[in-house]
């Protein structure tokens, strides 16, 4: 029989009748779930949680290696259904190498399935694609996104409160670091509130570590760039995901787990934030607030500027400006440049996307460059695909030398 194949980032369209997902994993044994979430991206109560103990809520059912969806019997205030699949915690230290597959099927449908990319950072659970509403109808989206976290810690993103399993490791053994670094940054909120952020954020501090800047600290600003050519980055979890690398970066320089985001688009800089307590889907939420249009880079440089002058802080500001194409006001951004370098501002321009990049590549290029606080890291068409070492390393390498001159 003929199939839909699916990439990572990509939709199709359901109709509205029984939807059955089929999950097989290879290597390890794993169990299959299902969150059932509202328009703020949480479940509405802990029954929302559907698995081997509770197995079924609101028309979705687990058994064995497959979800069943009845799409019709979804409560309206049900706005999205995830599909996850966790390493069994009776196992310590397994972890997913080979991404599990997905298999859709509807009756009188093309069967649809999907393969994520192989993972690669001891990823212990993965959010393997999730069913959402789309006007009067439903959607799929391929997923694939990995987390080094148990499934109790992925449930408490959502807003689940559960017990995780007494046998099971706090983290991973592939994802624990040693060495003194690893005990420079008290890691304990983050492990309460966000524990699917604990691998990157150790990645992070060991990078920060093996550049002398253990313990440092900096309030740490997010841009993002929200032009029209960027729609599909947002849709395919992309720019969601480089989100959630920069918090958990943050949490080795800011204690606050929070980091103010600016939508750089074609009208006013949207500004709100991302914390340790909403980040799950945050990103999503937020981007439809903004307008489309074509980036205005420096008014959203003034805008992150304005906001860590009005805060008072006495530490450094770290600001991680995305962008995806040459900016149009380039003379404007040069002098917001110029003009922060006695600020205690640090840029760092993170390109990715499909745009040409010239402009932030050759700012320094120049003998006569004098952009001290400014610097360029090219984190490819997708960021998600860099591992998150060299992910680390070229965030914060530049950054470092700044901050030890």
């Amino acid at each position: 029989m003929q199939t839909t194949s699916l990439r990572k980032g990509e939709n199709t369209g359901l109709s509205t009748t029984r939807t059955v997902l089929s999950v097989a994993v290879q290597g390890l044994s794993a169990d299959v779930s299902a969150l059932l979430l509202g328009a703020d991206g949480k479940v509405r109560g802990d029954h929302d949680l559907v698995f081997y103990n509770h197995p079924a809520q609101d028309g979705v059912a687990v058994a064995g290696a497959a979800v069943t969806v009845d799409l019709v019997r979804v409560p309206a205030d049900v706005h999205r259904v995830i599909v996850v699949v966790s390493a069994d915690s009776l196992q310590p230290g397994a972890v997913f190498t080979r991404a599990p597959q997905l298999t859709v099927t509807q009756s009188g449908a093309t069967p649809a399935s999907f393969t994520a990319p192989d993972f690669t950072a001891g990823e212990t659970v993965v959010v393997l694609a999730e069913l959402y509403r789309r006007g009067t109808g439903w959607k799929i989206r391929a997923v694939g996104q990995g987390y080094a976290s148990g499934l109790a810690g992925l449930a408490t993103d959502y807003g689940v409160d559960i017990d995780p399993e007494p046998t099971a490791p706090s983290l991973p053994a592939q994802t624990r670091t040693t060495g003194p670094s690893a005990a420079s940054v008290d890691l304990t909120k983050l492990e309460r509130q966000a524990p699917g952020l604990l691998a990157p954020a150790r990645q992070a501090s060991q990078a920060l570590a093996d550049r002398g800047l253990a313990g440092r600290r900096a309030a740490v600003y997010l841009i993002l760039d929200h032009d029209w050519h960027m729609e599909e980055l947002y849709e395919s979890f992309a720019v969601q995901a480089f989100a959630e690398r920069v918090l958990a970066l943050s949490a080795n320089l800011d204690d606050d787990g929070t980091v103010p985001v600016i939508f750089s688009s074609g009208r006013e800089p949207f500004l709100e934030e991302i914390r340790l307590d909403n980040y799950r889907g945050r990103i999503g939420q937020l981007h439809t607030q903004a307008d489309w249009g074509w980036g205005n880079v420096a008014d959203a440089m003034r805008r992150a500027v304005s906001h860590y002058e009005e805060s008072g802080a006495a530490d450094p500001a770290f600001v991680v400006t995305q962008v995806g194409d040459e900016p149009w006001d380039k003379a404007e951004v040069r002098s917001m440049l110029q003009n922060t370098a006695s600020l205690g501002i640090f840029w760092l321009f993170v390109g990715f996307g499909r745009g040409k990049l010239a402009f932030y590549k050759n700012l320094n290029a120049s003998a006569s460059a004098t952009f001290t606080n400014v610097a360029f890291y090219d984190a490819s068409k997708n960021p998600g695909s860099v591992p998150g070492e060299r992910f680390y390393t070229g965030l914060v390498d530049s950054f470092a030398t700044w901050m030890r001159s």
